[in-house]
């Protein structure tokens, strides 16, 4: 005799009766994953034309209290009541630090290298390149986190690359006694070609003066196939305590009103030309657009227009 393929009452019977187990045994099993701590993805990498344009997630930590560093020039409750219309709490700050990559289809060019260059490698390398494979190092200034990735104890991270800086900038801090400038740029000084204010670093690519955050700080314009990107470094050091209000201090500009007319110069022809833009310590991926409003400005983040 054949058995009935249909489900008998009894073995309903079993079947719910172990279905408890079983289910208490799989929540187990899913409960043993281990909670970790916040990540991003370490790369983000976007098309302009012909060029392939990379920001790297080279390192991000907070800092507290943060209008010691931003709008020291405003009244805490100025500060507090704008933080809280942008849903920013006031009593730390989230930092990026955010080296860019841009493929022109015959160089790989590196814009500033990070604090260390374990940090950066580690995410050049999670966005498939090597440090031999690069062709040029940008550097837009000379703060730590912008030069501390060009060498360890020595020996260059990047073992290929030509160098490129502004003369105002390594003018300006030649003359002082920074460790890290005598430590890490110095050494690179005969191999390093300087740039004034629209100087090419290749095709495509031309640097345009955006004193004040220091001496001769530079932004980059990007230009491929009718497209356009400006590589904003340090002109802007956060989204709303700095971007959206140009005229707030920031601890961190060496002249603090030439930065601020730099950052409103800057941020007004971005607005009107409709450019996306890449700022150093923009939130993670870094990339954005600015928009007018009223007397200053808004962050608009990247969704995903440049990746069409």
């Amino acid at each position: 005799m054949t058995r009935s393929p249909f489900i008998t009452r009894r073995n309903a019977l079993v079947g719910a009766a172990s279905m408890p187990l079983a289910a208490a045994t799989a929540t187990a099993a899913r409960a043993a994953a281990p909670l970790m701590d916040a990540g991003s993805a370490p790369f983000q990498r976007v098309k302009l034309g012909g060029f392939d344009v990379t920001t790297l997630l080279a390192g991000s930590r907070s800092v507290p209290d943060p209008q010691t560093i931003f709008g020291m020039n405003v009244d805490a409750d100025t500060f507090n009541s704008v933080s809280a219309a942008a849903f920013l709490p006031t009593d730390a700050a989230q930092f990026f630090f955010t080296p860019t990559v841009v493929n022109t289809g015959s160089e790989l060019i590196l814009f500033d290298t990070g604090l260390s260059g374990a940090g950066t490698t580690a995410a050049l390398q999670a966005a498939g390149y090597t440090p031999d494979q690069i062709d040029v190092v940008v550097l837009t200034h000379m703060h730590g986190d912008h030069i501390g990735g060009l060498s360890t104890e020595g020996v260059r991270t990047f073992p290929n690359a030509r160098y490129v800086t502004g003369a105002t900038e390594f003018d300006a801090w030649s003359k002082t006694d920074n460790e890290g400038f005598a430590e890490k740029v110095k050494p690179l000084a005969e191999e390093t070609t300087m740039l004034d204010d629209g100087s090419a670093v290749a095709s495509g690519i031309t640097a345009m003066a955006a004193f004040g955050h220091t001496p001769g700080h530079m932004a980059y314009m990007l230009e491929s196939d009718g497209k356009q990107l400006v590589l904003g470094a340090d002109f802007a050091n956060h989204y709303v305590w700095s971007l959206a209000n140009p005229d707030w201090e920031v601890k961190f500009d060496m002249d603090k009103s030439a930065a601020a007319a730099t950052r409103r110069r800057l941020l007004g022809m971005m607005a009107a030309d409709k450019s996306p833009f890449v700022g150093y310590h923009m939130p993670w991926p870094a990339f954005g657009y600015v928009e007018a409003a009223g007397d200053n400005f808004a962050y608009v983040p990247h969704s995903y227009q440049l990746l069409l």
